[in-house]
């Protein structure tokens, strides 16, 4: 007994929940209670407004299914004229009610208006058609039956904008998934393509085979990086991951290896007691490796600073050179859009400016998480 009961309150909540289900309920309960209504005035006042009825009843039906599309007009007209007789036939409320929600329920219109009229008119003038019957019943037939009509038009309403929103955060998430995978593939294939640049012109004037080496071992890490990325193009519900494992002691051992084959100082200080999440300490690997990047391309520096340390409730990166320094004016490239969307995306600022002797920094403040 009690499944039956769950059973049947699961299936009205979905009912009731359901805008397209809501309004063929109320349509068909709006169609009934005005065929009763209709029926009981014929039946137990014949001596009122049977003789009107008799003429109403089959034009209005005719004329709402000739023209469905002006059926609301056809209704809420129809229900201006009923409401007139609603005084000497009583049984003649519920018709009202349901002509007027059906014409406004149907309106197309933004702010539908012509029930809302139609039925007013009728009511006042149900006031001096019958004035010794004049009874608040037509006003409060056409108030329910517009009431339900807006109720019902609000519903509609709001499950399209929910549609709506759903829709559009589906894609934002696609467009961020789409982001995230553009940084991924610059930060990542990017900097190992500039570090076979380097090598290949250090091999140059230097030991070949040795920089042939390291040519085919970035070439065979960016190849399974850049596999990893097609998986995760084609398949979005793939986790998107990489080789090249998020951890700060990395940065000295991997990320400056390319510029020190150049014969530059690199010279990387972290912090033992800044402790990251792996969002952040993720983050914080591929800044560094952006910055190291634009040096071994465009700063023709001779020595790189990195450094990690606390400052009081972020993280400070800083990554500077003694190279040529940064363009009067700053273009935003796909790496450095990259950098700023990494630190947006938790909260932090960062900066990229002119070092005092020459050369570059670029700043970054990652909040701490705690």
């Amino acid at each position: 007994m009690r499944d039956v009961t769950t059973g049947l309150a699961d299936r009205v909540r979905r009912a009731v929940t359901v805008p397209g289900r809501v309004r063929r309920v109320l349509f068909w309960a709006s169609v009934i209670a005005t065929i009763w209504s209709f029926t009981i005035s014929v039946l137990f006042e014949p001596e009122t407004a049977s003789p009107a009825l008799a003429v109403l009843v089959p034009v209005v039906a005719a004329l709402s299914w000739w023209l469905k599309a002006w059926r609301y007009v056809v209704l809420g007209v129809a229900a201006g004229v009923v409401a007139v007789y609603v005084p000497d036939a009583v049984f003649l409320w519920p018709a009202v009610t349901g002509l007027v929600y059906i014409s406004i329920a149907d309106d197309p219109a933004e702010l539908p208006w012509l029930a809302w009229v139609a039925g007013g008119v009728g009511s006042v003038t149900s006031l001096f058609a019958y004035s010794y019957a004049a009874t608040p019943a037509p006003f409060l037939a056409v108030a329910l039956g517009g009431a339900l009509g807006m109720l019902v038009r609000a519903f509609d309403r709001s499950d399209r904008l929910v549609g709506e929103t759903r829709q559009l955060r589906g894609q934002a998430a696609w467009l961020e998934q789409r982001t995230s995978l553009a940084r991924e593939l610059h930060d990542v294939v990017g900097h190992h393509v500039t570090a076979m640049v380097v090598q290949a012109e250090a091999g140059l004037v230097g030991d070949p085979e040795r920089a042939l080496r390291e040519i085919g071992g970035l070439g065979r890490t960016a190849l399974g990086e850049l596999d990893a990325l097609v998986v995760h193009l084609r398949d979005p519900d793939s986790p998107l991951s990489v080789s090249a494992p998020p951890r700060l002691s990395d940065i000295d051992e991997l990320l400056a290896a390319p510029l020190r084959h150049q014969g530059v100082v690199v010279i990387v200080e972290l912090d033992p007691e800044v402790e990251l999440d792996e969002m952040t300490a993720l983050s914080a690997y591929r800044i560094v490796q952006e910055a190291l990047t634009n040096v071994a391309r465009h700063a023709q520096a001779t020595q790189v600073w990195v450094e990690l340390a606390a400052a009081g409730d972020n993280t400070r990166l800083r990554v500077s050179d003694d190279g040529l320094g940064p363009p009067d004016e700053v273009t935003r490239g796909s790496g450095l859009i990259g950098i700023a969307e990494r630190v947006t995306a938790l909260g932090g600022v960062w900066s990229i400016g002119r070092r005092p002797g020459g050369g570059t920094i670029v700043d970054a403040y990652l909040p701490v998480v705690r």
